[in-house]
């Protein structure tokens, strides 16, 4: 697939940094990535399968990689810098993936510019309010995991991602081996500011009072792990309910993560969701 052996295409848009690849016609695919993630998070091997054919815009938020600027302190400021990025780029319709905290700006964008919005996914991620958001981000999960992982001497998606069962544990070591397979034109890591600021912003997501998902017109597509600690499984089901021209996969024995230990058939069912002609 050519994952790190051809430098993905890179442009700025004023102070933002992203990746852009694939080919340049169709309606692009803009990636929107999780807590404390750069470009370097994406799955190489996910976003190189969905560049075959379709233009893949992957960016960061302001105050997160190589982007400058201050983590914005709401989700609705997240969604309003990804819009204004979107038309810096001369774009009018756009596709929309957004995993876990960038499945909350994915939602929030929807709802804000439906007509930008053509098609959705919405991966390891839940809606405004839902039980359990603030909580795991707050510190009961994330952190542990965290310590749990420095004390392992690896990284802490291993132990926040995927279930610490043999199938999860290999999942994650090969997870960790892919995102080291770009080796050109890396992006900054996050600062420790900056994070702390978006575990802020996702927690004002989880106390904050439920949307009228109904209102999304935009057909989505929910996937997450049967045993996603951080963002409930639960509100996976939940967003289903909600969201009316929506479809939902749920893969087994997988967690937050899930997506990417079941990275083939993800990358099957995005394609066939974005190609699907309804």
């Amino acid at each position: 697939m050519g994952h790190g052996a051809q430098p993905p295409h890179r442009r700025r848009s004023g102070h933002t940094r992203l990746r852009d690849l694939g080919p340049e016609n169709g309606v692009p695919l803009v990636l929107l990535t999780h807590l404390g993630a750069t470009l370097d998070e994406w799955d190489p091997r996910f976003v190189d399968a969905l560049a075959r054919d379709r233009r893949i815009v992957a960016l960061d938020l302001p105050g997160a990689g190589g982007s400058t600027g201050r983590v914005p302190d709401t989700v609705a400021a997240m969604a309003r810098a990804a819009e204004g990025f979107v038309a810096s780029l001369g774009l009018t319709q756009v596709d929309l993936l957004g995993f876990s905290l960038g499945g909350f700006v994915a939602q929030q964008l929807a709802l804000d510019a439906p007509g930008l919005v053509r098609r959705l996914v919405l991966a390891g991620t839940g809606p405004a309010g839902g039980t359990g958001i603030d909580r795991p981000t707050g510190g009961a999960y994330v952190y542990w995991d965290m310590v749990r992982a420095a004390m392992a001497r690896t990284d802490a998606k291993e132990c926040l991602f995927f279930p610490r069962t043999p199938p999860g544990k290999t999942a994650a070591k090969a997870y960790l081996a892919r995102l080291r397979e770009r080796v050109m034109d890396r992006d900054a890591p996050i600062r420790l500011p900056s994070f702390h600021r978006q575990i802020t912003t996702i927690r004002g997501w989880g106390r904050a009072e439920p949307q009228d998902l109904s209102a999304i017109g935009a057909p989505t597509l929910i996937a997450n792990g049967d045993h996603d600690r951080t963002v409930p499984t639960a509100l996976s089901h939940d967003m289903h309910a909600r969201i009316p021209d929506s479809t939902l996969i749920i893969y087994p024995g997988a967690g937050h993560g899930g997506v990417f230990q079941h990275g083939d058939e993800f990358v099957d069912a995005v394609r066939t969701h974005l190609d699907t002609n309804s």
